[in-house]
């Protein structure tokens, strides 16, 4: 008993499965069609994709070195002085850790960044100043604890790098909303070829849905055929845009980190890092593209 479900079962798949190939190679200029439309507007999404990804990873690094607040200190401070205004700084609402920063200790930093070109640097240690680090819990603490240290005694000069992140958030968002808005744009386009290749095949075939509706078949067995035929579309669509977008990124990616300079102030995420991200999105969205434009016009169009 339950061996013979099994095979009615895989009866129909593999049924629905030949039909549906056979539709898309009865209907190759639609199908192509299709399949370009579905590639087209995965791989601009891709592009979109790719963009806020890269965006998102920037603003993370970006946060992880913006995220605190350096304040330069007054020349004639002691080092009591020094150790009371560390544990005053840690004891303020926001605060993660005040890291002190000798001139010595900056300098170095300095001579690691201009590494061949450290010999530059030589007598300008005597102009740096001693600083403390002030590493935040988050960013929406920045404001008051800002306003706490830079009436500070002893305090010299403060640097505050929250603006830089807060611009970038908001074109981080703006990106968003732009990828959102063209995503459902091109979808729109998508369904709208899709369902007209299935009511073309709809249409080739009224005669044999007539027949079939006569002898009994039922509404989701005629559709089974049409709606494989669909994902088959939608898929193509995906693999297509997804090796055509794979191809760009990496390319694009050698080009970048070739140049040092350019490696290290992008921060691009590698194709490996994003594949199986493009991957899941791309198929969820061909598949579900190809499947809902069939629905929709079998919806339409089937009633025999």
């Amino acid at each position: 008993m339950r061996k013979g479900v099994v095979t009615r079962m895989l009866g129909s798949v593999f049924y629905n499965l030949k039909e549906g190939s056979k539709g898309v190679w009865r209907n190759r200029p639609m199908a192509l069609a299709s399949v370009s439309s579905v590639g087209a507007s995965l791989f601009i999404l891709g592009i979109i994709i790719v963009l806020v990804l890269n965006i998102n990873n920037f603003t993370l690094v970006m946060q992880s070195k913006f995220d605190k607040i350096q304040m330069f200190l007054e020349d004639d401070l002691g080092s009591e002085e020094i150790y009371n205004m560390k544990k005053e700084i840690e004891k303020m609402e926001g605060v993660k850790e005040a890291q002190f920063e000798s001139k010595k200790d900056a300098f170095e930093k300095f001579k690691v960044r201009w590494g061949d070109d450290a010999y530059l640097l030589e007598g300008l240690e005597s102009s740096l100043q001693n600083s403390f680090i002030v590493h935040l819990d988050s960013l929406e603490s920045a404001d008051g604890v800002y306003a706490k240290i830079k009436d500070m005694g002893g305090v010299e000069d403060v640097k505050y790098y929250k603006d830089v992140i807060e611009k970038m958030i908001r074109i981080s968002n703006w990106i968003r909303t732009l990828g959102l808005t063209l995503i459902v744009l091109l979808s729109s386009v998508s369904l709208f070829v899709i369902s007209n290749t299935i009511k073309i095949a709809l249409y080739a075939r009224r005669k044999e849905i007539n027949i079939m509706k006569y002898v009994g078949a039922t509404n989701w067995f005629i559709r089974g055929p049409f709606l494989v035929e669909g994902v088959i579309l939608g898929a193509f669509g995906s693999v297509i845009s997804l090796g055509l977008i794979s191809f760009s990124y990496n390319y694009v990616y050698n080009k970048i980190t070739s140049d040092s300079y350019w490696a290290m102030v992008s921060n691009m995420l590698s194709l490996d890092e994003i594949f199986k991200s493009l991957l899941i999105i791309f198929l969820v969205m061909g598949i579900g593209i190809g499947m809902l434009g069939s629905l929709i016009s079998l919806r339409k169009h089937l009633e025999v």
